[in-house]
């Protein structure tokens, strides 16, 4: 017997359609209340365009360096997800080192600018 799940997202906009507020839940999730976030990231593959479809949004009150962590933490989770589907783990190292690099290098970009 298979079984569903269903995820709801609501995003609350501004007057200029800005996101301002994101909450999301999911049926299996065991609290039933809507799940403050201030990113979200969602990416759909379609086999017959052969083509990922995608869903970017961010609040307008994310900062910078909580973006550069939700990069940072979505890019490791990737090269996880990639090793499980594929088991090419010498790649998901690749990615992970590029995360890695890419996350010190924001830090670096920072650390000048407060300087």
């Amino acid at each position: 017997m298979s079984t569903t799940s269903t995820i709801q997202i609501q995003v609350g906009l501004d007057e200029n359609k800005i996101p301002e507020s994101i909450l999301w839940s999911a049926t299996d999730n065991k609290e039933e209340v809507m799940v403050k976030a201030k990113a979200m990231m969602v990416s759909f593959w379609d086999p017959a365009e052969r083509a990922a479809l995608r869903i970017d949004l961010w609040t307008k009150d994310m900062m910078v360096d909580e973006m550069a962590d939700f990069f940072f933490q979505t890019m490791m989770t990737m090269a996880d997800t990639y090793v499980r589907a594929t088991q090419y783990k010498d790649q998901g190292e690749e990615l992970r080192t590029f995360a890695r690099e890419f996350f010190k290098k924001f830090q670096e970009k920072q650390a000048a600018e407060t300087k």
